[in-house]
């Protein structure tokens, strides 16, 4: 049965994925971190979708992970089960093939400013705070905060939060680069459709393309936009259908290097 505090709402081109736990603060677990896979998987399929947007429900966007999840873990627990598995969930969100719109409507904090940040765009309200707490825990960030926020924002202002515990109103991000827009308190969701029909009504292939070259150019995730950018070009030639035929019909393949 799908976890229901993680909720996907389709209309049209744009997908709205929904953090819905506010009675936490939409802080994750581990069923959420599933559910947020399968959520970008189920995106991610639907090939009418050409931009995504991501919300949380309540007062916060999120409040990260959640300490009953993980402080009675072991530290191979914690590490393998919920470092490394959030990790990858949040990579599957950074590398959806479409744009992703975080719309924070309420605090970011530890990870779920991670999860902010795996998004290519975010709208915040102007109430928003926005910080990594996770040292005056006694932990360090592990859902990518110190290597994806250091990449996409720099490592100075990663060190302000991180090592200094400096949190940042929607306005202060604005002006590091946190967040690229600030809007009124109830409005966010609304800012991000907007900005969703913008992107929208753009070429979804060239959306696609350009998303994977800026990841290849920023240091993100380089290999793997090299071949893919490789692989749908290929996958465009005479010489690639030719080669599947000639697989299918047992006999040697006569490429032309037809483009």
């Amino acid at each position: 049965m799908a976890d229901e505090r993680i909720r996907v709402e389709i209309d049209g081109a744009v997908a709205t994925m929904t953090v819905a736990r506010p009675e936490k603060l939409n802080a994750f677990d581990i069923d959420m971190l599933k559910a947020l896979a399968a959520a970008c998987d189920a995106v991610e399929a639907d090939r009418a979708v050409r931009v995504a947007i991501l919300t949380g429900e309540g007062k916060a966007f999120s409040a990260g992970g959640d300490i009953k999840a993980w402080g009675g873990m072991d530290p191979a627990a914690f590490g393998h089960d919920w470092v490394r598995f959030g990790h990858r969930v949040f990579e599957r969100l950074a590398t959806l093939r479409m744009p992703v719109i975080a719309a924070l409507n309420g605090h970011a904090l530890g990870g779920g400013l991670e999860l902010a940040a795996a998004a290519d765009i975010r709208i915040a309200e102007t109430q928003v705070k926005i910080g990594l707490p996770e040292t005056s825990l006694g932990m360090v960030p592990g859902w990518s905060g110190t290597q994806r926020l250091a990449l996409r924002f720099g490592a100075q202002i990663v060190r302000r939060m991180v090592l200094g515990g400096e949190m940042f109103t929607a306005e202060e991000a604005r002006a590091e680069g946190l967040v690229d827009a600030v809007v009124a308190t109830g409005t966010v969701v609304t800012a991000a459709r907007d900005y969703a029909a913008r992107i929208a009504a753009r070429g979804p292939a060239a959306l696609e393309i350009s998303k994977l070259m800026i990841a290849s150019a920023s240091g993100e995730d380089r290999g793997a936009a090299v071949e893919a950018l490789g692989s749908i070009l290929v996958a465009k030639t005479g010489d690639l259908k030719e080669g599947v035929a000639a697989f299918s019909e047992k006999r040697e393949a006569r490429f032309k290097g037809e483009w």
